[in-house]
């Protein structure tokens, strides 16, 4: 049910900020905290862009296998983000 709640919220005329912000808190449990929302934007960025693997930058606090950058595919992995994705 979340994905398709994420497919739709994709396709309203809100700020990709307002969408992922609600996706995040709404769509997960334990709601994902709210300093994600830039670093899944950025993840979201760098995949319609073609790079699977840029590191995206995490926010104090957060690290990916102790490190302070996770691979753009794993934040969209983690965070489901597929609905912000355009395929080719």
């Amino acid at each position: 049910m979340g994905n398709l709640q994420a497919m739709a919220m994709a396709e309203t005329d809100t700020s990709i900020e307002v969408q992922i912000s609600w996706h995040l808190g709404s769509n997960h449990f334990p709601p994902v905290p709210q300093s994600m929302v830039r670093p899944c934007i950025n993840a979201i960025d760098a995949i319609n862009a073609g790079d699977y693997e840029e590191a995206i930058d995490l926010p104090d606090g957060i690290s990916y296998k102790g490190e302070r950058t996770a691979p753009a595919l794993e934040i969209a992995e983690a965070h489901h983000l597929w609905a912000w994705v355009k395929e080719e």
